[in-house]
Protein backbone atom coordinates (compact mmCIF):
# COMPACT_ATOMS: atom_id res chain seq x y z
CA UNK A 1 0.00 0.00 0.00
CA UNK A 2 1.74 3.31 -0.95
CA UNK A 3 0.64 4.86 2.46
CA UNK A 4 2.41 3.20 4.43
CA UNK A 5 6.00 3.84 2.53
CA UNK A 6 5.27 6.82 1.19
CA UNK A 7 7.47 9.75 2.99
CA UNK A 8 5.05 12.22 4.82
CA UNK A 9 4.09 13.27 8.67
CA UNK A 10 3.03 11.25 11.33
CA UNK A 11 -0.39 10.66 10.84
CA UNK A 12 -1.15 12.13 7.82
CA UNK A 13 -2.36 8.79 7.01
CA UNK A 14 -4.00 7.09 10.23
CA UNK A 15 -5.95 4.42 11.20
CA UNK A 16 -7.99 4.35 13.92
CA UNK A 17 -10.13 1.88 16.26
CA UNK A 18 -12.60 1.59 19.87
CA UNK A 19 -11.53 -0.59 22.29
CA UNK A 20 -12.16 -1.19 26.14
CA UNK A 21 -14.57 -0.70 27.59
CA UNK A 22 -12.88 0.78 31.15
CA UNK A 23 -14.24 1.18 34.30
CA UNK A 24 -14.65 5.36 35.43
CA UNK A 25 -15.30 6.88 38.51
CA UNK A 26 -16.51 10.38 38.55
CA UNK A 27 -14.35 11.97 41.48
CA UNK A 28 -11.26 10.17 43.65
CA UNK A 29 -12.94 9.24 47.41
CA UNK A 30 -15.98 7.30 48.60
CA UNK A 31 -19.02 7.69 47.41
CA UNK A 32 -18.07 7.99 43.56
CA UNK A 33 -20.12 6.31 40.94
CA UNK A 34 -18.43 4.64 38.24
CA UNK A 35 -19.51 4.62 34.37
CA UNK A 36 -18.37 2.91 31.26
CA UNK A 37 -15.47 4.42 29.11
CA UNK A 38 -13.83 3.91 25.87
CA UNK A 39 -10.01 4.36 24.50
CA UNK A 40 -9.61 5.26 20.76
CA UNK A 41 -6.13 4.29 19.33
CA UNK A 42 -4.61 6.23 16.12
CA UNK A 43 -1.52 4.36 14.59
CA UNK A 44 0.39 6.35 12.01
CA UNK A 45 0.21 4.01 8.94
CA UNK A 46 3.80 5.11 7.83
CA UNK A 47 5.83 4.95 11.05
CA UNK A 48 3.74 3.00 13.23
CA UNK A 49 3.53 5.73 15.68
CA UNK A 50 0.22 5.36 18.68
CA UNK A 51 -1.58 8.32 20.09
CA UNK A 52 -4.50 7.16 22.84
CA UNK A 53 -7.83 9.15 23.53
CA UNK A 54 -10.42 8.47 26.06
CA UNK A 55 -13.73 8.78 25.28
CA UNK A 56 -16.76 8.47 27.56
CA UNK A 57 -18.92 6.27 25.25
CA UNK A 58 -19.68 4.61 22.46
CA UNK A 59 -20.66 7.18 19.85
CA UNK A 60 -20.82 9.54 17.11
CA UNK A 61 -20.51 12.56 19.45
CA UNK A 62 -17.89 11.17 21.56
CA UNK A 63 -15.69 9.68 18.85
CA UNK A 64 -15.84 13.23 16.91
CA UNK A 65 -14.58 14.81 20.34
CA UNK A 66 -11.57 12.14 20.61
CA UNK A 67 -11.07 13.04 16.83
CA UNK A 68 -10.88 17.05 17.56
CA UNK A 69 -8.66 16.41 20.36
CA UNK A 70 -6.32 14.37 18.10
CA UNK A 71 -6.23 16.90 15.44
CA UNK A 72 -5.29 19.76 17.69
CA UNK A 73 -2.44 17.69 18.24
CA UNK A 74 -1.12 16.43 15.22
CA UNK A 75 -2.85 18.18 12.52
CA UNK A 76 -5.27 17.04 9.92
CA UNK A 77 -5.34 13.72 8.48
CA UNK A 78 -5.11 12.99 4.84
CA UNK A 79 -6.74 9.49 5.00
CA UNK A 80 -8.19 7.40 7.90
CA UNK A 81 -8.86 3.67 7.92
CA UNK A 82 -11.29 1.91 10.44
CA UNK A 83 -13.84 -1.06 10.60
CA UNK A 84 -17.18 -0.56 9.87
CA UNK A 85 -18.04 0.27 13.49
CA UNK A 86 -21.53 1.95 13.34
CA UNK A 87 -19.97 4.94 15.58
CA UNK A 88 -17.56 5.21 13.09
CA UNK A 89 -19.52 5.15 10.13
CA UNK A 90 -22.08 7.82 11.78
CA UNK A 91 -18.60 10.07 12.51
CA UNK A 92 -17.49 9.55 8.75
CA UNK A 93 -21.00 11.18 7.94
CA UNK A 94 -20.59 14.22 10.68
CA UNK A 95 -16.56 15.23 9.19
CA UNK A 96 -17.81 15.15 5.45
CA UNK A 97 -20.75 17.81 6.55
CA UNK A 98 -18.25 19.91 8.68
CA UNK A 99 -15.46 19.93 6.18
CA UNK A 100 -18.24 20.97 3.60
CA UNK A 101 -19.60 23.61 5.85
CA UNK A 102 -15.96 24.97 6.58
CA UNK A 103 -15.15 25.35 2.92
CA UNK A 104 -18.14 27.42 2.46
CA UNK A 105 -17.27 30.17 5.26
CA UNK A 106 -13.41 29.87 5.17
CA UNK A 107 -13.55 29.75 0.81
CA UNK A 108 -10.13 31.85 0.70
CA UNK A 109 -8.06 28.86 3.84
CA UNK A 110 -9.56 26.53 1.68
CA UNK A 111 -7.90 27.56 -1.26
CA UNK A 112 -4.72 27.32 0.23
CA UNK A 113 -4.45 24.64 2.27
CA UNK A 114 -4.17 21.35 0.40
CA UNK A 115 -5.99 19.01 3.44
CA UNK A 116 -9.05 19.98 3.52
CA UNK A 117 -10.74 16.97 2.65
CA UNK A 118 -10.56 13.69 4.65
CA UNK A 119 -11.03 10.24 2.97
CA UNK A 120 -12.16 7.58 5.46
CA UNK A 121 -11.57 4.24 3.88
CA UNK A 122 -13.78 1.08 5.73
CA UNK A 123 -12.68 -2.29 5.65
CA UNK A 124 -14.59 -4.75 4.43
CA UNK A 125 -17.42 -6.22 6.72
CA UNK A 126 -16.30 -9.20 9.30
CA UNK A 127 -12.84 -8.75 7.76
CA UNK A 128 -11.00 -7.70 11.04
CA UNK A 129 -7.56 -9.48 9.48
CA UNK A 130 -8.00 -5.90 7.27
CA UNK A 131 -7.01 -4.11 9.99
CA UNK A 132 -4.25 -5.99 11.66
CA UNK A 133 -1.56 -2.84 12.38
CA UNK A 134 -4.23 -1.56 14.62
CA UNK A 135 -5.68 -4.67 16.32
CA UNK A 136 -1.75 -5.43 17.15
CA UNK A 137 -1.61 -2.10 18.84
CA UNK A 138 -4.51 -2.76 20.55
CA UNK A 139 -3.79 -5.67 21.72
CA UNK A 140 -0.58 -4.33 23.01
CA UNK A 141 -2.70 -1.78 25.56
CA UNK A 142 -5.51 -3.26 25.81
CA UNK A 143 -3.86 -6.86 27.06
CA UNK A 144 -1.43 -5.29 29.59
CA UNK A 145 -3.39 -2.58 30.59
CA UNK A 146 -6.05 -4.86 32.35
CA UNK A 147 -3.67 -6.95 33.86
CA UNK A 148 -1.84 -3.66 35.63
CA UNK A 149 -4.63 -1.77 36.51
CA UNK A 150 -6.58 -5.01 37.93
CA UNK A 151 -9.43 -3.68 40.64
CA UNK A 152 -8.01 -0.14 40.69
CA UNK A 153 -11.11 2.09 39.45
CA UNK A 154 -9.37 5.79 37.97
CA UNK A 155 -11.18 8.84 37.36
CA UNK A 156 -11.07 10.41 33.47
CA UNK A 157 -7.99 12.69 34.35
CA UNK A 158 -5.72 9.54 35.22
CA UNK A 159 -7.18 7.43 33.68
CA UNK A 160 -5.71 10.01 30.37
CA UNK A 161 -2.53 10.64 32.24
CA UNK A 162 -1.62 6.95 32.76
CA UNK A 163 -2.71 6.09 28.86
CA UNK A 164 -0.12 8.82 27.31
CA UNK A 165 2.87 7.39 29.73
CA UNK A 166 1.57 4.17 28.15
CA UNK A 167 1.21 5.67 24.77
CA UNK A 168 5.17 6.87 25.50
CA UNK A 169 6.79 3.25 26.30
CA UNK A 170 4.94 2.22 22.93
CA UNK A 171 6.44 4.56 20.89
CA UNK A 172 10.07 3.81 22.54
CA UNK A 173 9.36 0.57 20.68
CA UNK A 174 12.47 -0.35 18.24
CA UNK A 175 11.30 -0.48 14.71
CA UNK A 176 14.25 -2.14 13.07
CA UNK A 177 16.56 -4.75 14.20
CA UNK A 178 19.18 -3.19 16.29
CA UNK A 179 22.98 -3.04 15.13
CA UNK A 180 25.41 -5.85 15.47
CA UNK A 181 28.04 -3.21 17.00
CA UNK A 182 28.06 -3.03 20.61
CA UNK A 183 28.88 0.37 21.16
CA UNK A 184 25.94 1.42 19.28
CA UNK A 185 22.72 0.67 21.88
CA UNK A 186 20.53 3.03 20.05
CA UNK A 187 17.40 1.85 18.19
CA UNK A 188 14.87 3.65 15.46
CA UNK A 189 11.56 4.46 17.52
CA UNK A 190 8.49 6.21 16.44
CA UNK A 191 9.20 8.93 18.53
CA UNK A 192 12.28 9.67 16.28
CA UNK A 193 9.34 10.62 13.97
CA UNK A 194 7.39 12.40 16.51
CA UNK A 195 9.96 14.89 18.06
CA UNK A 196 13.24 13.97 16.47
CA UNK A 197 14.87 11.50 18.96
CA UNK A 198 13.67 8.56 21.31
CA UNK A 199 10.97 9.32 23.84
CA UNK A 200 11.95 9.66 27.25
CA UNK A 201 10.66 10.70 30.86
CA UNK A 202 11.92 11.83 34.14
CA UNK A 203 14.01 9.54 36.23
CA UNK A 204 11.89 8.62 39.65
CA UNK A 205 12.77 6.02 42.02
CA UNK A 206 11.00 2.89 41.73
CA UNK A 207 7.77 2.16 43.30
CA UNK A 208 6.93 -1.33 41.83
CA UNK A 209 7.43 -3.13 45.17
CA UNK A 210 5.56 -0.63 47.37
CA UNK A 211 1.97 -1.82 48.54
CA UNK A 212 -0.93 0.33 47.03
CA UNK A 213 -2.20 0.97 49.99
CA UNK A 214 0.87 3.01 51.17
CA UNK A 215 0.54 4.97 47.37
CA UNK A 216 -0.93 8.38 46.74
CA UNK A 217 -3.08 8.70 43.72
CA UNK A 218 -0.15 9.89 41.25
CA UNK A 219 2.30 6.97 42.83
CA UNK A 220 -0.53 4.13 42.20
CA UNK A 221 -0.44 5.64 38.43
CA UNK A 222 3.33 5.54 38.74
CA UNK A 223 3.44 2.54 40.18
CA UNK A 224 1.01 1.30 37.14
CA UNK A 225 3.44 2.48 34.70
CA UNK A 226 6.29 0.98 35.86
CA UNK A 227 4.59 -2.49 35.71
CA UNK A 228 3.52 -1.85 32.37
CA UNK A 229 6.44 -1.20 31.30
CA UNK A 230 8.00 -4.42 32.80
CA UNK A 231 5.31 -6.61 30.87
Amino acid sequence: MASRVTPCRPFYNTEVDYAGPLTLKTFCGRGSKTYKGYFVIFVCFSTSAILLEVATDYSTEGFIAAYKRFTGRRGLCSTITSDCGTNLIGADSKLKKLFKASSKEWAHIAAILANDELTWKFNPPSAPHFGGKWEAGVKSVKYYLRRVIGDALLTYEEMTTLLIQIKTILNSRPLSVLSDDPSDASALTPGHFLVGTALTTVPEPSLENLPQNRLSRFQLLRQMTESFWQR
